[in-house]
């Protein structure tokens, strides 16, 4: 009968373990789905997303303030159209403001970094970002190095 007990107590703690591990990894992925933030939407165009991707981080001086919606392409002038969540209670940036997609690291993750305009005018559910400043993309930058080196000689 101890055995029983014993062997059920240590399948319960191997179960809650695996729901614990799972909840973690949804939680670090950003996968959970629900957020239970107030959002407005703001959108930007871009000539090159240079990898960002739907979920990408918001930021204002390293703080997030939202994420990236949706990436579509705009047929019409063929540019990125990238739609922002930006949370509720940041509502006062400006509509001069500047985003640039940036790199986290050498390699790593790209998010959209906000330089705050002067404006007096904040942006509101439905506005527009004009002043955008694309991806550096590191195979742009290597091959155009390597054309100049060999036309130099």
């Amino acid at each position: 009968m101890k055995s029983k007990q014993l062997e059920l107590m240590v399948g319960l703690f191997v179960v809650l373990g695996f729901a614990a591990l799972a909840y973690l990894a949804i939680q670090v992925s950003g996968l959970s789905g629900s957020s239970s933030k107030d959002v407005y939407q703001i959108q930007a165009r871009f000539d090159d997303i240079g990898g960002l991707t739907e979920r990408a981080k918001v930021s204002i001086a390293g703080v997030t303030v939202g994420e990236v919606d949706s990436i579509v392409l705009d047929k019409e002038l063929y540019m990125a159209l990238v739609t922002f969540n930006i949370y509720a209670d940041v509502e006062n940036i400006p509509t001069d403001s500047s985003f640039a997609i940036l790199t986290n690291g050498l390699l790593g993750e790209k998010y959209v970094g906000v330089s705050i305009g002067a404006e007096e005018e904040y942006l509101t559910q439905g506005g527009e970002i004009y002043d955008t400043q694309s991806a550096l993309v590191l195979e742009n930058l290597i091959s155009q190095f390597l054309f100049e080196s060999t036309q130099g000689d």
